[in-house]
């Protein structure tokens, strides 16, 4: 019974992703009009989202080395994946060119990260602290909604259909389930395991803001929509992190 609701929640919170996806695909042909201030949102949303939810939590549970070694290792995964990208004409069906490889970095880096989350999940459900499990499964559902739009907003801006993004955005967070029924089977040894993980994903993830995301945000001459997004992109993650004690 424990096992099933473990999957349940795991994905619940995969489904709150695609949630996220929803306002970006309702926006139609206005989206281009704001499209630097959805930029910068991203920015805004991936930057605050991987120091707060992901690199001090890390930080808080292992040594540095093992931090810092996290994140050199997402930075290279990154690195190594846009130039492996790059030496390819990536295509998605009838789309391609460089809209969809921003759309691919996203998806993948996101996707990764999503495994330990579900760690974190079956870990806090396995644990005999009253209400821990809960908290865990809730906070990273909310945490989720922003990560599904930061995937349909490159998706929005390559001609992905709706459809195609909401579904996508769900995908990334397919390894939390997966991740949170092996975390609840072996708890002790995932747990030395978690700071890695969560540093190797912000590194992915801070990686992909400055060489991919922040440049498209501001190449354009609306420069205060770019800053508009990504104050309000950093604001609402804030105000997540306050709300939930992260």
């Amino acid at each position: 019974m424990e096992v099933a609701l473990l999957a349940l929640a795991g994905s619940g919170t995969a489904l709150a992703t695609g949630i996220g996806a929803l306002p970006v695909s309702r926006l139609g042909e206005h989206a281009a009009r704001i499209r630097p201030a959805l930029w910068g949102l991203t920015v805004g949303l991936m930057t605050v989202a991987s120091i707060v939810g992901l690199l001090l939590p890390a930080l808080d549970e292992g040594s540095t080395a093992a931090v810092a070694l996290g994140i050199v290792t997402g930075v290279a995964f990154l690195l190594i994946s846009r130039r492996l990208l790059e030496k390819r004409d990536v295509h998605v069906g009838q789309l391609g060119g460089a809209g969809v490889r921003r759309s691919v970095l996203v998806f993948a880096v996101l996707l990764v990260h999503s495994l330990p989350e579900g760690f974190a999940i079956g870990t806090a459900f396995a644990s005999e602290t009253e209400g821990l499990g809960l908290f865990v499964i809730l906070a990273i559902a909310l945490q989720n909604v922003p990560e599904g739009t930061s995937v349909a907003i490159p998706m929005e801006a390559a001609g992905f259909r709706p459809h195609q993004q909401f579904w996508a955005a769900v995908l990334t967070s397919a390894p939390q389930p997966v991740g949170a029924l092996v975390a609840y089977g072996l708890v002790q040894e995932i747990e030395s395991l978690l700071p890695f993980s969560f540093a190797f994903a912000a590194g992915a993830m801070l990686c992909l803001v400055v060489v991919e995301l922040a440049p498209e945000a501001f190449k354009r001459s609306t420069l205060g929509l770019s800053l508009a997004g990504v104050a309000a992109g950093a604001a609402l993650m804030l105000a997540l992190a306050a709300l939930l004690g992260v």
